[in-house]
């Protein structure tokens, strides 16, 4: 029998909320855990509260105040017959409530754990702040019918539900201006939804998602007493789901550089200077003096920083040795030392990447940077490195896009045995399915994937990975990267969405051969580089005029804009999207930009569900450690888009970085960030030594000239004018037994006049100032 609780005396008067707690205290004190409550509005009623030999407890509940279920722990139950005013399951940390009619405001508001069931709707701020403590289960809330305006405000992590069940006349289920703020968390919704943030994105149902909806949907209809809409409500079809944009997505904007902002705007002059140093005088230097008595003392500092291209490359490629060993006459050994870096110095360095090490290179300042993609081209047919003894370890990698098949080829050339998975027919991932083949020869790009299959790595095409494949997958390999990319693409919820075509999905078309057809007038949504080459796509399928429109700044390189403007396109921005219709895009300012064809290109996120969900970070993505390693697991590493959006060259960099981190796991070494070199110092170079080149009349004719014209930032070109120079003759080269060498200053002969500092172009000498 459970343990009636009323909240009126005798006489039929309503008692404090006070009063009525203390008789449920009292009741548990005596072993009940069943509790009859019939309320008056009074408040908190369910919790916190706990037996203590852990019983669980049971609330049925009529007429409740605010903050029913508030800061309820696990194991208690709490049923709402009828509705419940604000704050219901207010701070829930762990108890069930059960509402059997609506949710006033701020329903769950601030939830942590637990769960709550809301058999109707729920008003303004429900779900909002809503968390997750890594340490228990998901927070979930389910909502039958619709929320209020603000739902899901700064929402942090947790599950929402809302079913939208007979709410389709509404102009949004989620009310206005839902999931402002929202940092993480999923929210699934079922109906029409407009008013959302521009700080989530809205996205399709994957594996997991279907699967974990189909398994508790029958449990929330259960609960609430309505069974009979399951099959209704588990039409996928008419589901989406919403997820925060990353730190990265809700930060694109432009800002000067710390040095920008350092020669434009900082004035200040002068300095602070020290007090006056106290000396006995006991020895007194001359005005010109070696040894112990120099001011400044040089140290020969060859690669102790790190050249501007170097730094910049994803790929972490040492450019300059790379034109020194040309410089010295050593041509095959030049184009081979690139492959220990990056599989694809012809396709990505010499094609598509945005070169990056050209943006940086010291050699700009003076007139044009060295030629990177020409000499990236040069080592499109040399032949791989020769393998080392077999290490007698398999590792698997899961996706043979450009990040995978660098991970793959790094892996192989450090004795491991490497099986490729493949969902395509072809390895290659986006650089072949995407990139428009006027932009990546398409034999450039075979010739480069064959030399990576050449050295002994095992291809699976034509094998999607599902949770049962993955799961054999590590139990057979000793180590697993995650590398399947991004191939969803982001659609925004705009009224009229479904007549959008995807980017993503346009540009395999158009790179498959199956020559899509598009209108007359196309435009394209998103500016990016990817937009461009929807741009560019578009155009070589028979457009006539395309537009690319923007929110913000276009986030292209200037020559990828600069390829589409040639061909007659048109970018504009700001523009703010209201809805798409037949005629068009109708802009928030009322203007209708004419259209054929509305292409979307404003990113992709990836698909993972074949992993665990608790590998997963709040916004979906592999949550990794500064190793690349997946935090909740051993031995599986996850690189690339599937971590976070980035350019194809930084997937080939987190590629090599993880096969290094593999090869230390394997080896039973502690795992440890790589660290990029330190960057030198400009004022460390000599630019003035360099005869500028006129840039009207520039032209790269043999990339092998270009040695002539690399600074060697940091690295030592052996070009002796040190030695030279040097008015005391105090220093001098020594050949190692190696083959290497070093340059060396006398103590006892330099004067520390730091001519070998000044005259050195590559910035390797620098003067120790002795206090």
């Amino acid at each position: 029998m459970a343990a009636i609780i009323s909240g009126y005396d005798l006489k039929q008067r309503r008692i404090s909320t006070q009063a009525l707690l203390q008789q449920i205290y009292r009741s548990l004190e005596q072993g009940e855990t069943e509790f009859e409550v019939t309320s008056s509005g009074h408040h908190n009623i369910g919790g916190p509260l706990w037996t203590e030999d852990g019983r669980p407890l049971k609330f049925r509940v009529k007429n409740p105040g605010q903050r029913v279920g508030s800061f309820g722990l696990e194991g208690t139950e709490i049923i709402v017959e009828g509705s419940a005013p604000a704050d219901a399951g207010w701070l829930n940390a762990g108890a069930e409530l059960t509402i059997l009619g609506d949710g006033g405001d701020t329903t769950a508001h601030c939830a942590a754990s637990g769960k709550i069931f809301v058999a109707g709707r729920v008003g303004t701020r429900s779900g909002s702040l809503m968390k997750h403590d890594p340490a228990y289960a998901n927070p979930e809330f389910w909502i039958l019918k619709n929320t209020g305006s603000f739902s899901f405000e700064f929402m942090g992590g947790g599950i929402a539900v809302v079913c939208g069940y007979g709410r389709e006349d509404l102009p949004s289920v989620l009310g206005d201006r839902s999931c402002m703020g929202m940092v993480g968390g999923t929210i699934y919704v079922r109906g029409p939804v407009d008013g959302l943030s521009d700080e989530v994105w809205m996205l399709d149902l994957d594996v997991a998602d279907q699967k974990f909806l189909q398994e508790n949907m029958p449990v929330f209809l259960g609960k609430i007493g309505r069974s009979e809409l399951e099959h209704e409500l588990t039409d996928f079809s008419r589901w989406r789901k919403i997820v925060a944009k990353s730190y990265e997505e809700r930060n694109v904007h432009s800002r000067m550089t710390m040095r920008e902002f350092r020669d434009q705007r900082w004035v200040g002059n002068g300095g602070i200077f020290a007090d006056v140093l106290k000396d006995d005088y006991s020895h007194v230097a001359g005005l010109v003096n070696a040894g112990a008595d120099r001011i400044k003392i040089p140290h020969w500092q060859d690669k102790r920083f790190g050249a501007p291209c170097q730094v910049a490359c994803p790929s972490n490629i040492p450019t300059q040795d790379r034109i020194n060993l040309l410089r010295q006459g050593k041509y095959e050994e030049a184009l081979a030392l690139v492959l220990k870096y990056s599989p694809f110095p012809a396709s990505v360095c010499g094609e598509v990447c945005p070169n990056l090490c050209m943006d940086a290179c010291s050699r700009r300042y003076i007139d044009k940077p060295v030629a990177m993609k020409e000499l990236g081209r040069l080592s499109r047919n040399v032949a791989p490195p020769e393998l080392p003894a077999a290490s007698g370890k398999q590792v698997a990698v899961i996706g043979g896009g450009p990040g995978g098949l660098a991970a793959a080829w790094q892996l192989r050339l450090l004795g491991h045995e490497v099986t490729v998975y493949e969902a395509d027919q072809e390895i290659g991932g986006k650089l072949r399915q995407v990139i428009p083949t006027d932009r990546l020869p398409a034999d450039s790009l075979a010739s480069e994937i064959q030399r990576i299959k050449d050295i002994g790595i095992t291809v699976r095409n034509n094998t999607r990975v599902d949770a049962d494949l993955f799961e054999t997958i590590q139990k057979e390999n000793d180590a697993v990267v995650i590398a399947s990319g991004a191939h969803n693409a982001v659609v925004i919820p705009f009224p009229g969405h479904e007549l959008l075509t995807k980017g993503l999905d346009f540009l395999k078309d158009v790179n498959a051969g199956k020559k899509p057809r598009v209108g007359k007038r196309v435009i394209v949504i998103g500016a990016g580089n990817a937009g461009m080459d929807v741009c560019l796509g578009a155009y070589a399928m028979g457009a006539e005029q395309v537009l690319a429109i923007d929110v913000q700044r276009p986030a292209a390189y200037k020559h990828e804009i600069d390829s589409v403007k040639a061909l007659g396109g048109e970018i504009r921005w700001p523009v703010f999207t209201e809805k798409i219709t037949a005629e068009g895009l109708w802009t928030k300012d009322g203007e209708l930009l004419q259209a054929d064809e509305v292409i979307i290109a404003i990113g992709e996120r990836p698909d993972l569900s074949y992993v665990p969900r608790e590998w997963l970070t709040d916004r979906g993505m592999m949550d990794v450690d500064a190793c690349n390693h997946v935090v909740k697991t051993r031995g599986v590493f996850a690189i690339g888009d599937t971590t976070k959006p980035g350019l194809l060259t930084h997937a080939i960099g987190a590629g090599q970085e993880a096969a290094f981190q593999i090869n230390d796991y394997l080896a039973g070494k502690e795992l440890k960030p790589i660290v990029k070199p330190e960057l030198i110092n400009q004022s460390c170079l000599s630019k003035e030594l360099f005869k500028p080149r006129n840039r009207g009349r520039f032209c790269v004719t043999d990339a092998k000239d270009e040695a002539l014209r690399c600074i060697s930032c940091g690295t030592c070109r052996d070009c002796s004018m040190c030695l030279e120079a040097c008015p005391e003759g105090a220093i001098r080269r020594v050949e190692k037994a190696d083959g290497t060498f070093e340059y060396v200053s006398d103590d006892d002969v330099c004067i520390g006049c730091s001519i070998c500092a000044g005259i050195c172009p590559c910035g390797v000498w620098a003067m120790e100032i002795m206090v």
